[in-house]
C-alpha cells in the first residue's frame, strides 16, 4: 500500500499573506463593486435590487449612452497609439542596446528608462509647461530649426489633444518594453547567434529571422499589459486635463468618465451605483481582451527552451 504524502504546510504558510493582501485589496473590491453595480436608489433614498438595468441604462440611455461610447472610443485610440508607437519603438531600442558594438548603452538604457519612474503629476505639469503657446518652450524649439510654422496648441485642440497625451505617455513608458525586450535579447544563446553569423545571417536579417520568433512571446506579454494599462489609465488625462477632459470631452476616457460619474464633478452628482456599473464594464472589457490574448493568443506563441 502506497503511503501517502504528508500535506505541505509550509506552502500555505508562505503564501497566506500575499493570499489575505491580494484578497483585502482586489478581490473584496471587485465583488463590492460588481454588489453595487446591480442595485439603485429610489427617490426616497432606499437601495433596491435592479439587476442589469444599470447596464442597460448605460448602454442604451442617450444621457449615458453617448459619453460612454466617446469614452471607450477614445480609451482605443489611446491604446492603439501605444500599440504601434510605443511597442515597435521599444523593440527597437532594444535591439540597438543589444547591439555589443553600442557604446555607452548603460547610459541610454538609464536615460530612456528615467521618465518610466516620474509621477504622473510632474509628467502632466512639465509637458503642459513644454506645450503652452504662451510660455513654453516648444514654439522657440520649433522656430530655432525653422519648423515654428508647425507648432499648434496641441493639447487645447480637440482633433490633437488625445493624440498628444498618447505621445506623451508613450515618451513615458517606452522604457518598459524597451527594458523587457532586452532581457528576452540577452538570453538568447549565443551559439544561436553564432551560428546564424557562420551562415551568414547577420544585422536585420538576423533579428528579423532569428531573434524576432524568440522574443514573440515577450512580444506578446508586453500587449497584453499594454492593453489592461491603457484602459485602466485616468492619472495622467485627470493631471493634464482635468476632470472634464478636455477640450469638450475630446480626451475623456473611461478612468475619466467612471471619476465624474462616482464621486461628482462641479454641479454633477456622485452616483456610485452608475460608477460601479462603468467599472464593471471596464472590468469586462479588460477580462475580455486578457482572454483573447491567453486562449487565442498566447497558445500559438511557440516558447523555445535553451
Amino acid at each position: 500500500m502506497a503511503q501517502r504524502k504528508p500535506f505541505r504546510w509550509h506552502i500555505a504558510v508562505f503564501l497566506a499573506p500575499a493570499v489575505l493582501v491580494y484578497t483585502a485589496i482586489m478581490i473584496v473590491p471587485l465583488i463590492g463593486t460588481l454588489n453595487l453595480s446591480l442595485f439603485n436608489l429610489t427617490e426616497a433614498g432606499e437601495r433596491v435590487f435592479v439587476g442589469l438595468r444599470n447596464f442597460a441604462t448605460l448602454f442604451g440611455d442617450p444621457r449615458w449612452s453617448e459619453s460612454f461610447w466617446n469614452a471607450l472610443a477614445n480609451n482605443g485610440w489611446f491604446f492603439l497609439v501605444h500599440m504601434l508607437v510605443q511597442n515597435p519603438v521599444g523593440v527597437m531600442l532594444a535591439a540597438l542596446l543589444s547591439s555589443p558594438r553600442l557604446r555607452m548603452a548603460a547610459f541610454y538604457r538609464t536615460a530612456i528608462f528615467i521618465p518610466t519612474i516620474l509621477s504622473f503629476v510632474i509628467v502632466g505639469f512639465v509637458w503642459k509647461l513644454i506645450l503652452s503657446p504662451i510660455w513654453g518652450i516648444a514654439p522657440g524649439m520649433l522656430d530655432a530649426v525653422g519648423l515654428k510654422a508647425l507648432f499648434a496648441p496641441w493639447l487645447g485642440r480637440e482633433e490633437y489633444a488625445l493624440t498628444t497625451l498618447a505621445l506623451i505617455s508613450v515618451w513615458q513608458f517606452v522604457g518598459i518594453p524597451m527594458m523587457l525586450i532586452y532581457a528576452a535579447l540577452l538570453s538568447i544563446p549565443d551559439e544561436v547567434i553564432e551560428a546564424a553569423e557562420m551562415d551568414g545571417v547577420t544585422g536585420w536579417s538576423q533579428f528579423r529571422k532569428i531573434k524576432l520568433p524568440l522574443i514573440l512571446p515577450s512580444i506578446g506579454i508586453i500587449s497584453i499589459l499594454t492593453f489592461v494599462g491603457n484602459f485602466n489609465a485616468f492619472d495622467l488625462i485627470y493631471v493634464s486635463q482635468g476632470a472634464l477632459a478636455g477640450p469638450n470631452f475630446s480626451t475623456d476616457i473611461l478612468g475619466t468618465f467612471l471619476y465624474r460619474t462616482f464621486f461628482g464633478f462641479q454641479l454633477q452628482l456622485g452616483d456610485p451605483h452608475m460608477g460601479a456599473t462603468i467599472a464593471t464594464a471596464m472590468f469586462g472589457i479588460i477580462l475580455v481582451g486578457v482572454c483573447v490574448y491567453l486562449f487565442a493568443i498566447q497558445t500559438r506563441l511557440r516558447r523555445y527552451q535553451f
